[in-house]
């Protein structure tokens, strides 16, 4: 029961922060099934660079891309700290290549901002909000738009 003095709460938000193309990015927690260390992947014939290829996982074969390529970054570089975040958008299940799993973020809804205005379709159609976090700018990634075909580089 609320007290007479106290409002009702603002909805909390978790996110998972990771780093890719030496940049801080989050998905909600919500949409992220698994955490895996990076293995090599099945490569695919004519496939787009950020498209490492595919992973069996327990008998379903996920796409594997890496998100530094896929938003313009440059490829991620061979590390065994590498991981792939495994994430659901909608009905698909994708794998993400990243540099490394930072931590848990727990932010208020307010404490997401809209993207800035920076002249760029691609980047407000790829990140859905910015957060920030001390001296930095973490970026909530869009799956949808991991997915979609029709992109460009976005930050």
């Amino acid at each position: 029961m609320l007290d007479a003095n106290e409002g009702p709460t603002e909805a909390q938000f978790e996110f998972i922060t990771f780093s890719a193309g030496n940049q801080s990015f989050c998905l909600e927690i919500t949409q992220i099934r698994e955490i895996r260390r990076w293995t090599p992947v099945t490569r695919l014939p004519h496939t787009p660079d950020d498209v490492l290829g595919v992973m069996n996982l327990r008998g379903a074969v996920i796409p594997i891309f890496d998100l530094s390529a896929r938003f313009g970054l440059g490829q991620t570089s061979d590390n065994e700290r590498n991981v792939v975040i495994v994430a659901a958008c909608g009905d698909t299940t994708i794998g993400l290549l990243v540099e490394s799993v930072s931590e848990i973020l727990s932010v208020n809804k307010s404490a997401i901002q809209e993207t800035p205005d920076i002249k760029s379709e691609a980047a407000r159609q790829a990140i859905l909000g910015v957060i920030s976090v001390g001296d930095n700018v973490v970026r909530v990634v869009n799956l949808d738009a991991v997915l979609d075909n029709d992109r460009g580089a976005v930050v």
